[in-house]
């Protein structure tokens, strides 16, 4: 295995621009399931995601993952099939500003679990930055509970509630699968798995309709998808998972300006001061946690 040195600033860095390719993707995501439905868009931007990941990785692999680093790889693919469409499905129903606020119980959900299951020990720089975040949430939500909401968006946002509880557990994983295996190996097993059990669905579901004209935004979805994944993996064998978890928090900020500027959603005062929020707790585990985050040299592939 290849020693890759701990570098907490770099990772949060490269973590806030995975969270930004991956936001821009959501809102294409969020196109093409208004005009394709969820399941139609699912499997083939999975399929496509599959040839990119096999382009990337099989023509420089050198030997197959063992059977611990395959179950984790597989088993991570499997919960990210079920969080992903389920948070496509709501977000199609619910507006981006909203659906990324809700998701935000995940990085305090891997918080607890990095300490669980990890053994890390997040400093109360990160705690701390964290609840100033959530905070930001709070705030958004009050604002969100003042609209009136249709039963769709209600059912959505419980969609987006479950996902994020499976995006926790993801971020845990993250870690380790980062920790055992380089991002092209991550990236095919996670679209190949995703891609797998969608086929497996398609003579209960009657096969999957042609998407016609909105292959370009399929293609840059799937491209988008597979650069945030590449993105993660290099930041997460650079940096501790309760740490870069929080990086998540920077996605309202692309969500409420791309559902403004795409889909003609307005966003509140309480969700400005929210994002002011989330901002802060950004930037306080950015600027202290690191220092408090050690680098020594660890055992990873990256």
């Amino acid at each position: 295995m290849n020693r890759v040195a701990q570098r907490p600033l770099l990772a949060f860095a490269v973590a806030l621009a995975a969270v930004s390719v991956l936001s821009i993707m959501d809102a294409v995501m969020k196109v093409l399931v208004l005009a394709l439905g969820i399941y139609v868009t699912s499997v083939w931007r999975s399929l496509l995601g599959a040839t990119f990941g096999a382009a990337l990785y099989l023509p420089r692999r050198t030997s197959w993952p063992d059977r611990k680093t395959l179950r984790l790889h597989i088993g991570r693919g499997i919960i990210i099939t079920f969080m992903g469409v389920a948070f496509f499905w709501g977000l199609g129903r619910t507006p981006m500003a909203q659906a990324i606020a809700l998701t935000f119980i995940a990085p305090l959900i891997a918080l607890a679990l990095s300490a669980l299951f990890l053994g890390e020990k997040p400093g109360p720089a990160v705690i701390g930055g964290s609840l100033v975040a959530f905070a930001g949430v709070a705030l958004i939500l009050l604002g969100q509970a003042r609209a009136e909401l249709g039963r769709e968006a209600l059912l959505g946002s419980a969609a987006i509630l479950f996902s994020a509880v499976c995006y926790a557990v993801n971020i845990v994983l993250m870690r380790a699968q980062a920790m055992a295996a380089r991002p092209p190996e991550i990236t095919f097993f996670q679209n190949a798995t995703i891609a797998l059990m969608l086929i497996l669905t398609l003579p209960f579901m009657g096969g999957v309709a042609w998407p016609g004209g909105h292959w370009p935004l399929l293609v840059a979805a799937s491209l988008m998808s597979t650069s945030g994944v590449l993105l993660f993996a290099y930041a997460y064998a650079r940096g501790q998972a309760g740490y870069l978890s929080v990086t998540e928090y920077s996605a309202f900020l692309w969500a409420a300006a791309l559902g403004w500027l795409v889909f003609g959603e307005t966003v509140s005062r309480l969700t400005l001061a929210g994002a002011l929020l989330i901002v802060g707790g950004c930037l306080i585990a950015a600027r202290k946690g690191a220092a408090a985050a050690t680098e020594p040299e660890m055992e990873a592939i990256a």
